[in-house]
């Protein structure tokens, strides 16, 4: 399998596990990592929320040694902010900065910070120069398609982060106005990669390694970014790193190694989150772990009514062992 270098990084393999707030915390990245991503991305950061000392922002930055290399992902829309609390956290044990250009959320959006960057090309530019020259760490830069389909910007915005010194850049194929709904436009992807001389990470439809494999052939892109399709399923990096190593489709894991995983994630979360959280946020991730089964359905119900490590460990412990 290819290595892929960003800056003076040099990742094992070209899987990444994308950034995605209330999915990518200390635990999923752990196991997304073990399983074969070649960088794990952590949820996004806000520069401000660093700037005013926020307790519960520091507890998003622990980093584990196990899940190294890792990219820490800020957002803002003040260079200096943002260029000096990078320049304050560069100390921390992550391999690479990465800048959000592409958050859909309305929150952010209308505050000017993720993805309404790709209005603003000069303000992101000066945000991406500022950082670069900040720290030491390699910087990278995640963009959509554009912010709709009247201003499709992807290849200007990869030029703007090329110029202004960034290290790669991830390209989601889907505009903000898409979110996450429709078909990725892969087509945006070759004509960044076309343009720029920095490597281009793909991101957008990534379900499996045939899917990885097409994405790479038809853009010709560096890396792969896989989201949504991880969640509840860190297994797919080995599966998708077997598929492009020598077409081998692995088998999905058994009940099993489902439960020991499951039951390893909660007890993780409860360990960093303590019981209250850890019950709580394990619900949306058993949802997702038990996606098209037989009776899921009813299974979560049961899990959401639930407020103790103890009885959702039990039910697990239950449900995987018929299986």
């Amino acid at each position: 399998m290819r290595k892929l270098q960003i800056g003076n990084v040099i990742l094992d393999n070209p899987l990444i596990l994308a950034p995605m707030a209330g999915v990518t915390d200390l635990p999923f990245r752990l196991l997304c990592r073990e399983q074969g991503a070649g960088l794990a991305c952590m949820e996004m950061i806000s520069a401000k929320a660093i700037y005013y000392n926020n307790r519960n922002t520091h507890e998003l930055m622990e980093i584990h040694p196990g899940e190294k290399p890792v990219s820490l992902q800020l957002f803002g829309s003040d260079p200096q902010i943002i260029s000096e609390m990078a320049r304050r956290i560069e100390e921390r044990p992550f391999a690479i900065l990465d800048l959000n250009m592409g958050c859909p959320v309305p929150k952010v959006v209308n505050n000017g910070e993720g993805c309404a960057l790709m209005k603003n090309p000069r303000l992101a530019g000066e945000i991406i120069s500022k950082t670069v020259r900040a720290i030491h760490k390699p910087v990278t830069v995640k963009i959509r398609k554009g912010f709709d389909e009247s201003t499709v910007n992807a290849v200007e915005m990869a030029h703007v982060a090329q110029e202004s010194g960034a290290a790669a850049v991830a390209v989601h194929g889907r505009t903000r106005e898409q979110y996450y709904s429709g078909k990725a436009d892969w087509e945006i992807i070759a004509r960044v990669k076309d343009a720029l001389s920095i490597p281009v990470i793909g991101n957008g439809d990534v379900t499996d390694g045939a899917c990885a494999r097409s994405l790479m052939e038809y853009t010709g892109c560096d890396g792969v970014m896989v989201g949504r399709a991880a969640r509840g399923n860190p297994w797919i990096f080995r599966e998708i790193l077997a598929y492009l190593e020598d077409g081998r489709t692995l088998l999905r894991p058994g009940g099993g190694e489902m439960r020991e995983t499951i039951l390893r994630h909660a007890r993780m979360l409860l360990e960093l989150k303590g019981e209250y959280t850890a019950v709580r946020e394990m619900r949306k991730h058993i949802a997702w772990y038990t996606t098209g089964w037989k009776g899921a359905a009813s299974f979560r119900r049961r899990i959401n009514e639930m407020d103790s490590f103890k009885a959702l460990s039990d039910a697990v412990e239950e449900i995987f062992g018929q299986r």
